[in-house]
Formats: C-alpha cells, sequence, structure tokens
C-alpha cells in the first residue's frame, strides 16, 4: 500500500484529547469561525470537513452526544435530515455534479470520530475520479479552503436556515 505524507494533520493525531471534539465545538459557539462552522441552531451544527474528500465536503452534527443514531432523539434525527437535503441545493448551487450523503457508524462502521455521530455531506464532480486518484491512488485538492469555507458559509445562511 502507498502511503502519502500529509504533515497538516499532525495536529489530528497529535491532539487525542479525553473530551470529544465535536462537544468541544458544540459548546463553543464564540470560536465557530476558528472551527469552520457554517450553521448552527439549538439541535445541531454543520462543520467544513478539516480533512474534505472533495471541495465543499461538510458535516452535520447533533449537539447530542451519542455514537449510534437509535440513541439519538427523534426529532433530533428528523431535524438533521431535513437539513440534509437542504444541504443538496447548496451544494448544488456551488458546482457539485453530485452529493454523497454518509454516516459511518462506530469505529467497525468507518467513523473517523467514532464516539460522536455525524453526517458527512460530501459534494461530487464530474471527472473527480481522475487519472491522479487511478493510477497514484491520491487525490488532490486544488482550491483554496479558506474561500471554499466563505462560500459554502454564505450558501448556508441561504438554504440552511429555518
Amino acid at each position: 500500500m502507498d502511503r502519502i505524507y500529509s504533515p497538516w494533520r499532525s495536529e489530528y493525531f497529535g491532539s487525542k484529547k479525553s473530551s470529544c471534539v465535536f462537544c468541544e465545538i458544540s459548546l463553543s459557539k464564540e470560536l465557530d469561525e476558528e472551527n469552520r462552522v457554517i450553521y448552527r441552531d439549538e439541535i445541531c451544527f454543520a462543520v467544513m470537513n478539516r480533512y474534505p474528500y472533495t471541495p465543499g465536503h461538510f458535516m452535520i452534527i447533533p449537539h447530542f452526544h451519542t455514537d449510534s443514531p437509535e440513541l439519538l432523539p427523534q426529532e433530533h434525527w428528523l431535524h438533521i435530515h431535513k437539513l440534509s437535503q437542504k444541504a443538496i441545493s447548496l451544494l448544488y448551487e456551488y458546482g457539485a455534479s453530485g452529493i454523497n450523503l454518509g454516516m459511518n457508524i462506530k469505529q467497525a462502521g468507518g467513523a473517523g470520530i467514532p464516539e460522536h455521530i455525524h453526517l458527512h455531506i460530501l459534494p461530487r464532480y464530474a471527472g473527480d475520479t481522475n487519472f491522479f486518484t487511478t493510477i497514484a491512488e491520491s487525490r488532490t485538492y486544488g482550491v483554496d479552503f479558506e474561500q471554499v469555507y466563505e462560500k459554502i458559509k454564505k450558501l448556508a445562511q441561504k438554504y440552511l436556515k429555518e
């Protein structure tokens, strides 16, 4: 297996805390810009993925700390999915050609942060599985993360409001 050196992720790997990163973001509204939160209400928040698969990849996360959806109050589950439906239009306006929605539940289900559920909202683009991915088993991210965050945040104000 080939490995790609990505030193910018050392902060993530080197900062394993006993507390939940999503709960910290949930409780720190004053740090929303720093944490790249694009939306927040009383049930959940949406935040840019720090290690995105494609430009515009964000997550919707309940404030309620749980590692599995069946433990989430049903009205919270329905609210998150109502927002995910609105997020589709947001990403189409952003420029996505298609969209993946998904939740990896617990470590065995592939969750990178298994202690707190989160719904991935992932834009896909025609040609985003290009030759580089095929021959090098790698991905490129050819746009500035800060510019993506600002554009997605602006669109979130339009699409994710109640």
